[in-house]
């Protein structure tokens, strides 16, 4: 089961999910500005800021923050890319940037839930794990994000 953004959709409790289950973001597009100004601010780095320094680092050119992508990512599930009931609220996780963020990349994110666990102490939540590649236009894999998620349960009726 598939859910993309501006499908007709509700929000999902833990009871609702099911592992496998896969959710699509809509899209982000990066341009020149906004990565230099996220860096300026959060992440200065020459290879963030100069196109000129870029050249000659790792990364060959300008290249976005892996936190900004990582910020971007976070963007699209709460925008619709994770449709959780309570929100998208992390309880940790693993993140890696195989390969850069440049400039005119259009990002999505693809999730795919891979464990679901109720509480024990908690009947109202569970906990989620969730794997999110976030590609850029070509299907690249620019950011890989292994999150667990605590998730509301549906609360049965009162009686």
């Amino acid at each position: 089961m598939e859910q993309s953004k501006g499908e007709e959709s509700s929000l999902f409790y833990l009871d609702d999910l099911k592992i496998g289950q896969r959710f699509v973001s809509g899209s982000h597009t990066m341009d020149e500005a906004e990565i230099k100004a996220f860096a300026a601010k959060f992440d200065p780095q020459p290879f963030h800021l100069d196109d000129e320094s870029a050249k000659d680092s790792l990364f060959g050119g300008l290249a976005a923050s892996g936190w900004h992508t990582a910020s971007i990512t976070m963007k699209l599930l709460v925008e619709g890319g994770a449709p959780l009931a309570g929100g998208v609220i992390g309880a940790g996780g693993e993140v890696a940037w195989p390969r850069p963020t440049r400039p005119g990349d259009r990002l999505r994110v693809e999730s795919e839930i891979i464990d679901i666990k109720p509480s024990r102490s908690r009947p109202e939540r569970g906990m989620v794990t969730v794997r999110s590649e976030t590609r850029n236009q070509r299907g690249e894999v620019v950011q890989i994000l292994t999150a667990k998620l605590v998730v509301a349960r549906r609360l049965p009726p009162s009686v």
